[in-house]
């Protein structure tokens, strides 16, 4: 049997009843089977967001029209239809191997739902590895660079590339604020520290000299604000008075790859939603 055509619809409109009954009713009557929903309503702000996979022959355009009515004078209403496909991915790094291996690893097998087109570093150490896996590695040094010409020549490379997003593998550079709003919501970082605790450089050198009991990695959006913007996922592990600062650094990069790829599986899938400086997932 053929099988029927994957679409998805993500709704973000104010409040108020009967919105679920509104938008399945409208897929209803063009015969579209619903595979997965999901809803959440975010009663301080009034606002209700839906995710719905469905299948069949849709008319994007009278699904619409069906739902014009969404929206009302207490705020906006987006409404985004799409069929489901791989994102379109470059990758910056600088020097630590542990992200970029795994992802290329993922990106290999076919478990990524992505496709990596390049790989983009301020150094050549990672380049052997990623020209193992068959795939484009440009060199972009910044040494003897100012920050704004070393942004302009890895923008000039990175825009040969149709991308949906830009991930920093472990890319140990402060990207400017000309350079982010380039990739609106499309930048995401891979930070070695359970934020907001330990920010900028150095968290796990922090975290040790702090005693800390937990440590962890954060997946975020990038924005003008350092290891500030929409958390995505996160996770920890246990550490104790007996590991040093190296001995956390060494146990944090397994979480950080975890952390990182369970991020990007969210993302990929369109599980998430920005909503000012967090996330909604639909997980």
């Amino acid at each position: 049997m053929e099988q029927m055509k994957q679409h998805l619809l993500l709704v973000g409109c104010p409040d108020r009843t009967g919105l679920v009954h509104l938008i399945t009713g409208a897929l209803y009557k063009q015969g579209l089977n619903i595979v997965r929903n999901g809803e959440f309503v975010d009663r301080e702000n009034g606002r209700f967001y839906m995710r719905t996979e469905f299948a069949g022959e849709c008319d994007y355009d009278q699904v619409r029209k069906e739902l014009a009515g969404l929206g009302n004078e207490q705020g906006t209403t987006w409404m985004r239809f799409y069929p489901p496909r791989p994102k379109d991915v470059v990758v910056l790094v600088t020097k630590e191997h542990h992200c970029l291996g795994d992802l290329l690893v993922r990106h290999a097998y076919g478990d990524l739902n992505a496709r990596i087109l390049a790989v983009v570093s301020n150094h050549e150490v990672l380049g052997d590895l990623v020209r193992k896996f068959d795939l484009p590695f440009h060199f972009v040094p910044h040494t003897k660079k100012d920050r704004q010409t070393h942004e302009r020549e890895v923008l000039a490379v990175v825009r040969q590339y149709p991308i949906d997003y830009l991930v920093l593998a472990k890319y140990m550079r402060i990207l400017s604020a000309q350079f982010i709003e380039s990739f609106p919501s499309k930048i995401i970082n891979i930070h070695h520290s359970f934020l907001p605790a330990f920010i900028g450089a150095n968290p796990y050198k922090q975290a040790f000299e702090r005693g800390v009991k937990t440590i962890g990695a954060t997946a975020h959006f990038v924005t003008d604000d350092l290891d500030d913007g929409p958390i995505i996922a996160q996770d920890v592990i246990p550490v104790d008075h007996t590991q040093s600062a190296r001995d956390m650094a060494r146990a944090g990069r397994d979480v950080e790859k975890i952390t990182l790829a369970r991020a990007l599986g969210l993302v990929f899938d369109d599980r998430v939603v920005v909503t000012g400086n967090k996330t909604i997932i639909f997980d």
